[in-house]
């Protein structure tokens, strides 16, 4: 099942609600990329001294070669803290995908909305910093990557697909319950998100992918809640 609920977000993520909301993902964060490179730039070359204009010439070349190689390590983390503002019409799309008949979830408060999106930021960050000092450990850092990822984007977009629908508490309690699944789940995101460029996909695809998994999740519980009642019914 979590196959095909993984071929379906894939299929999604190219449609073009999503292609909208992706092309502006990019805009705002390659925007954003820009400003803080300019800013780094002027900071570092207005710290530093040099006595002639070759000299000036190489350092803001080594200075901007530097800050290209920094800021494609903070790409996923940027992507992901933009995104976190379109989770919302993210997560609204592939409900009516997942279930045209179904109602749609809640939008989330303009203050727990901004606090996923940093918190998403957060998360890409910290995976991504681990995963650069993993690189020094031969034989763990792909696997530490893997299973890091695995955990904390499973998690986080699972939150994100229900907090639509249930209270922090009960998501949580059906966090706890599916641990095992939605670590599962999660691999299919940190597959994505290994591989460079696709990576800014994986909001795209963690919030399509996730809200077909809680779907799932809760349809079992609906069930599950019928059968224990069903005896107690025909008492």
């Amino acid at each position: 099942m979590l196959f095909e609920h993984a071929r379906a977000a894939a299929r999604q993520i190219f449609t073009p609600p999503y292609r909208t909301v992706f092309f502006k993902v990019l805009g705002l964060t390659l925007v954003l990329l820009a400003l803080i490179w300019a800013g780094l730039d002027r900071l570092i070359l207005s710290q530093i001294a040099v006595s002639n204009a070759w000299a000036s010439w190489g350092l803001a070349l080594l200075t901007g070669l530097g800050l290209f190689v920094g800021l494609a390590f903070v790409l996923a983390p940027t992507s992901a803290l933009v995104a976190g503002f379109f989770l919302d019409e993210l997560a609204e799309h592939a409900e009516r995908d997942a279930a045209p008949e179904g109602a749609p979830g809640r939008p989330l408060p303009a203050g727990q909305a901004i606090w996923l999106a940093a918190k998403f930021a957060g998360v890409a960050a910290l995976v991504n910093l681990t995963a650069l000092l993993l690189l020094l450990v031969p034989g763990v850092n792909a696997v530490a990557f893997l299973l890091a990822n695995a955990y904390l984007f499973g998690r986080e977009y699972f939150e994100l697909a229900a907090l639509r629908y249930r209270p922090l508490e009960e998501v949580r309690a059906l966090r706890r319950r599916h641990a095992l699944r939605l670590f599962v789940a999660g691999l299919f995101i940190a597959g994505l998100l290994a591989v460079p460029i696709l990576n800014l996909l994986t909001p795209l695809f963690g919030t399509a992918f996730m809200v077909r998994v809680h779907r799932q999740i809760a349809r079992e519980e609906q069930l599950a809640l019928a059968r224990a009642a069903a005896p107690q019914a025909s008492r």
